[in-house]
């Protein structure tokens, strides 16, 4: 399948890179939120974003005046029905993801592509809830989207050969790199991240070292160009908490037990950067560490 359009489900941080990427490679992009505010400031973030490339002299003004043409937002899901290639990134919950399909089904070309941005949660198991699992896979890309050069593609049980293929046509069109996956909770990338990250929580917790040295000894020991607990609050530390259940869940093995300080922080709605709060302190001039 040729891929011409894409929809894109959610204008937060996933959301709004997506559309970034694709329509700065020339595809026309349709973006939906239940938020107009969510709409307004995901435009405003990726016109920032392409301001600051082109002051970068990475790409040129007509290529941000061109990508930005290309882009329109709709407060309404199944105006998306008629694009080649639907990408969800809503929150990372299985009931809400499955509900953006179930509205969406009615109103699909035959051919549709429908792909979700999951970071763990099983692509077997949300294509069975629609009405075409062989034109359905994970899509998964890394945050920041303009930045980060991987993709994961992941297949589930039912993902014919053709599906795969136009996906990785639009991944390779993007300049980005493609990893194929198996369907296993977490894939790759979270397979092994989130269990490291999750094991920084734990020596935060049994008082093995404070916020700023874990994260200094990580960036200097094993040169990460980011603390584990500073890359969990860019992250969002709720997402982190749902993949590592999603992890526990589907793996059964006690490894992947969530931190109980993680779910406390969680609790407290202390999420990380977007909240102002997580393992830093965000609301002053410089983070300042909670702990």
């Amino acid at each position: 399948m040729d891929i011409q359009t894409i929809g894109i489900v959610g204008a937060g941080q996933m959301g709004n890179g997506i559309a970034h990427v694709m329509a700065l490679a020339g595809y026309h992009v349709q973006m939906t939120d239940v938020s107009q505010d969510a709409l307004d400031a995901a435009m405003q973030t990726m016109r920032t974003n392409l301001e600051r490339q082109v002051s970068r002299e990475k790409i040129s003004q007509g290529d941000m005046d061109g990508a930005l043409e290309r882009i329109d937002t709709t407060l309404t899901l199944t105006d998306l029905g008629q694009n080649d290639l639907i990408i969800e990134a809503a929150t990372e919950r299985e009931t809400v993801k499955q509900a953006i399909f179930e509205d969406l089904l009615p109103h699909l070309k035959p051919d549709t592509i429908l792909t979700s941005n999951t970071s763990s949660i099983s692509i077997t198991r949300l294509a069975s809830r629609t009405d075409r699992p062989e034109k359905f896979m994970g899509f998964h890309f890394m945050n920041p989207v303009p930045v980060m050069s991987l993709v994961e593609l992941i297949r589930g049980i039912a993902t014919d050969k053709e599906t795969y293929e136009s996906c990785l046509k639009v991944v390779e069109k993007l300049g980005k790199t493609a990893a194929s996956a198996e369907d296993f909770p977490g894939f790759i990338v979270n397979r092994i991240l989130m269990p490291m990250i999750n094991e920084a929580v734990y020596t935060l917790y049994e008082g093995v070292g404070n916020v700023r040295s874990i994260d200094q000894s990580m960036k200097l020991g094993a040169n990460h160009p980011m603390g584990p607990l500073e890359l969990a609050d860019f992250i969002g530390l709720d997402t982190c908490l749902a993949i590592m259940n999603v992890l526990h869940d589907g793996l059964a093995d006690t490894k992947y037990r969530p931190c109980p300080l993680l779910t406390k922080y969680v609790e407290a709605g202390w999420l990380g950067r977007k909240t102002g709060r997580g393992f830093y302190d965000y609301r002053g001039d410089e983070p300042v560490p909670t702990r």
